[in-house]
């Protein structure tokens, strides 16, 4: 990232035209007469942040579940006494899309005032037909409703459900045979997702879900190696998966697989922080490999609790080595490849989407939790967000 000092950048119908000095502007830019013009007031200008990994559709609270975590009860002993994944699927299989769709609206509202401008939306908390494709429903009805441009996931495998507990092989057929079919048929996603983890899906029922996924024209991710190591890495790199995701048990030897393979490793710092994991990814590992790095929120009702991608940069540069500069590129371009929108938004270069953030200050002061440093937030080159009012004005000229 190289900053350029008193810079402009400038748009047309939502596409960058011109970054580069103040000084050359003039020369490289004709403005209309009804040009907008928005003052950084000597702040810093990023990229709009792109969130890879979230669970924002879902019905229900499980709040309760978080005081138990704060007296020390585990993720996996949540999950079996009927909490965790299977609590919030029970909750959306009885809400209305109207009432997914308005609670998410809540949340993509955080989401932007914290800079996200682009990011991507599970489906999961059906595990059933009809659930599943009402959640990628209410993301599409979202991504045309609100700002922030959203790239749709089917997670059907995100958990076994309770009625299949005895007939695995049955439920794995219905995401194949029924599932897949119905969310391409309608064009409801771009990515499939499996949640590859013991006691949840093997690595052998990941391929053959995945296999499914990828013959039927969807693009392929995975939660891997979260809770131990899953093999689920190894899987991503043997399918072909743009991004394996959460890591935080990744094998050297499996990093290696997965920089040969292009495998981007999408990093979720903030639900290992809230899960009480007691360690995070090593992100260091997998840079000094090759493996490209993003980093995400995942914001879900469980162990997700932040919408805030500079929160997760903090994170990434103090709990997982990162340098400022490695965290801010994976928050912005690396997360734009890892969600396959990296030729439309991640940077601000000519010909991309005009989606950035302006902050008050330098790009550091994004890492001062508690202090609000972002002045403004932009979309398709209209400002869509102002969570303080320390930038300058926007006037036309």
């Amino acid at each position: 990232m190289s900053p350029i000092p008193n810079g402009v950048v400038a748009s047309r119908n939502g596409r960058i035209v011109f970054v580069g000095p103040e000084a050359a502007f003039d020369a490289a830019v004709q403005a209309t007469p009804d040009a907008v013009f928005v003052d950084g007031g000597g702040g810093t200008v990023l990229p709009g942040f792109v969130d890879p990994h979230t669970h924002l559709v879902f019905a229900g609270d499980r709040r309760e579940e978080l005081r138990r975590r704060l007296a020390g009860a585990t993720y996996a002993e949540i999950a079996a006494a009927g909490g965790g994944i299977l609590g919030t699927v029970r909750a959306t299989r009885e809400a209305s899309e109207d009432a997914l769709v308005e609670s998410a609206r809540t949340r993509l509202a955080e989401m932007l005032q914290c800079g996200t401008t682009t990011a991507e939306a599970k489906s999961g908390y059906g595990l059933e037909t009809a659930t599943e494709l009402k959640m990628l429903r209410a993301i599409r009805r979202l991504g045309e409703e609100q700002p922030i441009d959203l790239a749709a996931t089917f997670l059907g495998a995100h958990e076994i459900p309770l009625e299949y507990r005895d007939r695995r092989v049955a439920y794995i057929d219905l995401v194949t045979r029924e599932m897949i079919p119905a969310v391409v048929a309608d064009r409801l996603a771009e990515w499939c997702d499996v949640f590859c983890e013991a006691g949840v899906y093997t690595p052998e029922e990941s391929r053959v879900i995945l296999d499914a996924a990828s013959k039927a024209g969807l693009r392929l991710r995975i939660h891997a190696d979260e809770l131990a190591a899953s093999g689920g890495s190894d899987v991503a790199a043997e399918v072909g998966a743009r991004s394996a995701d959460h890591l935080l048990f990744v094998r050297p030897e499996s990093a290696e697989r997965m920089a040969r393979a292009g495998v981007v490793a999408t990093l979720l710092p903030a639900a290992a922080f809230y899960l009480k994991l007691g360690r995070f990814a090593p992100a260091r590992m997998l840079i000094e490999r090759g493996v490209a790095v993003a980093l995400a929120t995942d914001l879900n009702p469980g162990g997700g609790f932040t919408p805030s991608m500079p929160f997760v940069v903090t994170l990434a540069c103090f709990a997982m080595g990162m340098t400022l500069e490695e965290a801010l590129v994976a928050a912005t371009l690396n997360a734009a490849y890892a969600i396959g929108r990296d030729a439309d938004v991640g940077s601000l270069e000519p010909g991309k989407l005009m989606d950035a953030v302006i902050v008050d200050g330098e790009a550091v002061d994004l890492i001062r939790v508690g202090a609000p440093a972002i002045a403004a937030v932009i979309k398709k080159g209209r400002v869509v967000a102002r969570p303080r009012t320390a930038a300058g004005p926007t006037r036309s000229v």
